[in-house]
């Protein structure tokens, strides 16, 4: 850290851990301390491989932070939502379907959740690049902003990049191949999110059927989530049930998305995922994350690796023809603005809403 003396905020008591019999996706835990070794990663490739393959998600441990580095982020995270006037944080609202990015707010309501009953999210975003000083921050977060690129480098560095070269393995690739489209100091749009979801009406519950973010698969290419408590997130399991997510202290939630399945020819897919209202004994608490969302450099034309001997064996199974494959900066601006704003069309599939993006369909999933 820069400093010995750090600056004071209040403290984030997590909730308590939900003791409801739920049903729990059955994820693989990945031990990201054998990265640092030829022989720790030549094992954790194949596992990485097997869980991606099978579920889209996968667990993660001993990557780095310690408990009390973690739970300080927490505590950061909590600071432009807690310590911010309404006022200041229009001020500082990312234009997100002006530029496509969230850097910045991005307030409540803003989202729809279901256009039937005209009922819009209740989650409150504040985004920040990658690299921490490319915007203006609020005031009262401007002190924090050297732990955050603390955190920042060390997501980028110690997690992402290693789980980037288990990836290219996997493939049968040159470990460097997919880091070389993830630099940290090109124009693009990776970085931290702290994220809030506050509570809901019954009214808002019942309309929307507790369904709070629903489901749909990331924009990016690796989503990094520090585990926390408050239940929510579930994903689609391969017997087409929605599981819940577990809590793991000081671990780590990670999946692919949409970018990822650009540059493995389909080999490693998204998996659908949304966010409900918590089980029973959570629902008097409000939901904080914090995630670090990563996307290949803007430059990067989203284009197999058509190179990998993997690929070559199993076959291609490309989004559109590699002439029209959209740069990264295209893809994820059209995303961004988009996202929870469009009009959805009604596909074949049942509870599916539909839309265009880059001549790629982009399935929403109720």
């Amino acid at each position: 850290m820069p400093s010995l003396t750090l600056p004071e905020c209040a403290h984030y008591f997590p909730p308590p851990e939900t003791k409801e019999d739920l049903e729990f996706a059955d994820l693989p835990i990945i031990d990201l301390s054998k990265a640092h070794t030829p022989e720790g990663r030549a094992e954790l490739y194949a596992q990485l491989r097997d869980a991606l393959r099978t579920h889209g998600f996968l667990y993660a441990i001993n990557h780095g932070y310690t408990q009390a580095q973690r739970d300080r982020i927490f505590d950061i995270a909590c600071v432009p939502f807690n310590d911010v006037s309404p006022d200041e944080k229009k001020t500082y609202a990312a234009n997100i379907e002006g530029v496509g990015s969230y850097a910045g707010y991005k307030l409540r309501q803003f989202w729809k959740v279901d256009t039937e009953n005209q009922i819009h999210d209740q989650i409150e975003n504040y985004a920040i690049n990658l690299n921490v000083t490319k915007r203006p921050h609020p005031i009262a977060l401007r002190p924090f902003l050297p732990e955050i690129d603390h955190f920042v480098h060390h997501n980028h560095f110690n997690i992402l990049h290693p789980i980037l070269r288990l990836i290219a393995s996997s493939l049968e690739l040159p470990e460097e191949t997919l880091v070389e489209k993830h630099n940290f100091d090109r124009t693009g749009d990776t970085g931290v999110t702290f994220m809030k979801y506050y509570r809901r009406s019954n009214d808002e519950e019942e309309k929307s059927k507790n369904v709070w973010m629903k489901g749909h698969k990331d924009t990016g290419s690796i989503t990094i989530l520090w585990s926390q408590p408050v239940g929510g997130l579930q994903i689609m399991a391969p017997d087409g049930k929605w599981k819940w997510i577990r809590h793991i202290d000081n671990g780590l939630v990670i999946n692919t998305g949409y970018m990822m399945t650009f540059f493995t020819g389909g080999y490693y897919k998204p998996t659908i995922h949304r966010v409900v209202q918590p089980p029973s004994d959570q629902r008097a608490y409000d939901r904080l994350g914090a995630y670090y969302f990563a996307m290949a450099d803007d430059d990067v034309r989203l284009l197999p690796c058509a190179e990998s001997p993997v690929l070559k064996r199993v076959g291609i199974e490309r989004q559109c023809r590699d002439e029209d494959s959209p740069l990264c900066e295209t893809w994820r601006k059209r995303r961004t603005a988009a996202y929870g704003r469009s009009d959805l069309k009604k596909g074949v599939e049942r509870g599916v809403e539909e839309e265009v993006i880059e001549g790629i369909v982009v399935k929403h999933y109720n």
